[in-house]
């Protein structure tokens, strides 16, 4: 049937976040007397919100019951987004220019008060058909909760949309939704090499994604 709808994630995607969240939970950690990992970054990329803070206080030792964490994390980070969301260069343009051509959701690991706010200061809560956080569904990323219940959300089939994504986790969600899938990676927090095989098309930055890449 071809492609009905594009789903985009948010951190990482639309946003340079991963670096602002890294910031402000490794800072929360130290502050809270927890022990800060190499790789609890990677590995809470796509977490939802339930499970990093769960993360954060039973496998980095913070010394607050999860549900606190993940009110003072989330505080921290709406603060930093209102004073300024790190854009990522042609994410606005991109999305305008998708939505000109499909119906268009977010599927992001992010609360629901990060993206609301995200989305309202960057001019695109219009954009959006069907907008979902990992913390209103069962599992987060990489399970394909998120995605299967955005395409629901759309009245679309999983496998007439394109997704796209920039984590490991987030890659492995969209595909094992059997969406077709565009990896647009990082450089500070690349995908796994296995993860991005899974890729049907590789692109640079979401500045690139045009509708020849959205549709294959």
């Amino acid at each position: 049937m071809g492609i009905a709808a594009v789903v985009f994630d948010m951190d990482g995607v639309l946003i340079d976040s991963e670096s602002v969240w890294e910031q402000v939970r490794h800072e929360y950690v130290d502050l809270k007397g927890g022990r800060w990992q190499p790789d609890s970054q990677v590995k809470m990329m796509g977490m939802s919100t339930l499970e990093w803070s769960a993360y954060l206080a039973d496998d980095l030792g913070v010394a607050e019951p999860a549900d606190q964490v993940a009110a003072d994390v989330i505080d921290l980070m709406a603060d930093k987004y209102a004073h300024h969301v790190p854009l990522l260069p042609g994410a606005v343009e991109a999305v305008r220019r998708c939505a000109e051509s499909w119906q268009l959701g977010l599927a992001s690991s992010s609360p629901a008060t990060l993206i609301d706010l995200v989305l309202a200061k960057s001019g695109l809560i219009d954009a959006f058909a069907a907008v979902l956080s990992t913390e209103e569904v069962g599992r987060g990323k990489p399970a394909p909760d998120v995605y299967l219940t955005v395409a629901q959300r759309l009245g679309v089939d999983p496998k007439d949309c394109t997704a796209v994504e920039d984590s490991t986790n987030g890659l492995r969600s969209a595909h094992a939704a059997g969406m077709r899938l565009i990896a647009a990676p990082r450089p500070d927090f690349p995908p796994s090499r296995e993860a991005l095989a899974l890729a049907d098309a590789v692109i640079d930055g979401v500045d690139q994604l045009t509708t020849e890449v959205v549709t294959g």
